[in-house]
């Protein structure tokens, strides 16, 4: 049986809450949902349009020193936009998949329509390189404060991890309160690794900016 996860709870993605090894962590799903608040007044009941967010997903690999080792290289584009990050120890829309193959993005998703996921990040614990000692998952709203966008407008926003056999394994989840109001990014949750095992914390912490570069610098090398 699925964990709902409380902020600041710590569960093992391995084992199930009787404590058996039921989960198999070969290939893991974190998977990311929201909804937009609808438009109140007239003309939002009227047409009943959502205006379109687009939140991005990103995962930071850090190593045993809490930090994020390969910040990859600058890859040069023809249209002259260069792209940061680029096979680096951080994935997010522009490098979906990690170099060692054992990590990536699915996909982006514009508007969170939809039942289910509407971001997800595939995972194979069970191979990711021993050097990477823990997972932190960054969702931010992309051109969130030009937009006048930020998690107080978003409801039913989670986070859950799902293992390679379909079952899930706990699921976080975050309404959006007074407290989001202002904040365009999050930290979600982190997977970490612990005698052997991987366990999960959900973490809920709130940010102002809209850029993920912004929250990635506490986990860079100086």
């Amino acid at each position: 049986m699925a964990i709902n996860l409380q902020k600041g709870q710590t569960i093992n993605l391995r084992k199930n809450d009787q404590g058996d090894n039921a989960y198999d962590l070969s290939q893991v799903t974190i998977g990311l949902g929201w909804d937009v608040r609808k438009s109140g007044g007239f003309f939002g009941k009227l047409f009943g349009s959502a205006p379109e967010y687009d939140l991005d997903a990103i995962a930071f690999l850090l190593d045993k020193n809490g930090k994020v080792a390969n910040m990859g290289t600058t890859l040069q584009r023809q249209n002259g936009k260069n792209i940061v990050l680029y096979q680096s120890d951080v994935i997010y829309f522009n490098s979906m998949k990690h170099p060692s193959g054992n990590i990536w993005l699915t996909g982006d998703n514009r508007t969170g329509e939809g039942d289910g996921d509407d971001e997800q990040i595939i995972v194979q614990l069970d191979r990711l390189p021993q050097r990477f000692e823990k997972i932190v998952f960054v969702v931010s709203i992309y051109q969130g404060n030009s937009n006048r966008q930020h998690f107080g407008m978003i409801e039913n926003a989670f986070i859950r991890a799902v293992d390679a056999k379909g079952k899930e394994i706990t699921k976080f989840s975050l309404s959006g309160d007074a407290g989001m109001n202002g904040m365009c990014s999050m930290v979600f949750a982190e997977a970490y690794r612990h005698e052997g095992d991987w366990k999960f914390r959900a973490l809920g912490e709130p940010h102002r900016t809209d850029n993920f570069i912004d929250v990635l610098v506490p986990y860079t090398y100086k």
